[in-house]
């Protein structure tokens, strides 16, 4: 059966910070990631573990601030690691439970002023991006192309 995003979705990030703010939540780091985000700031892995994450249960989430933004949020409302983000965002709005039905993707693009414009991604693209098997290179490759 064809998902019923069959002729794709369009999304282009406007670096809005919408999508770093509002009701708490998780932003889940994957293996790797601590380190990685630890040296785009310039900080030791030790001193990001503690300043900019969680535990939760056996994983790790980045903080947010008391008004719910992501503790990487600037106050311009900028990703301070934007080009080296954590996957979780790199995948957004192509998450599972947003794509799993047509009203869950316009219930999200209400919030979202990237949804529904730029460029169109294939099924086969969102359905990649959404898998959390698919390895960060390719997720990023995926992300990262250019319109046609």
């Amino acid at each position: 059966m064809k998902p019923w995003f069959a002729e794709g979705l369009k999304f282009g990030c406007t670096q809005c910070g919408d999508c770093c703010t509002g009701a708490p939540g998780n932003v889940w780091l994957a293996p790797g990631e601590e380190a990685a985000l630890a040296a785009r700031l310039d900080i030791g892995p030790e001193r990001f573990r503690a300043d900019y994450t969680r535990a939760v249960g056996e994983r790790r989430s980045l903080l947010e601030r008391a008004n719910g933004d992501c503790i990487l949020l600037s106050e311009e409302r900028r990703c301070t690691v934007h080009d080296g983000k954590p996957r979780q965002c790199l995948a957004y709005p192509f998450w599972p439970r947003l794509v799993a039905s047509r009203e869950a993707w316009e219930a999200e693009s209400r919030k979202c002023p990237g949804m529904d414009a730029g460029r169109r991604y294939t099924a086969d693209e969102i359905e990649r991006i959404a898998d959390p098997a698919t390895p960060r290179a390719r997720l990023e490759a995926l992300v990262r192309r250019p319109s046609a």
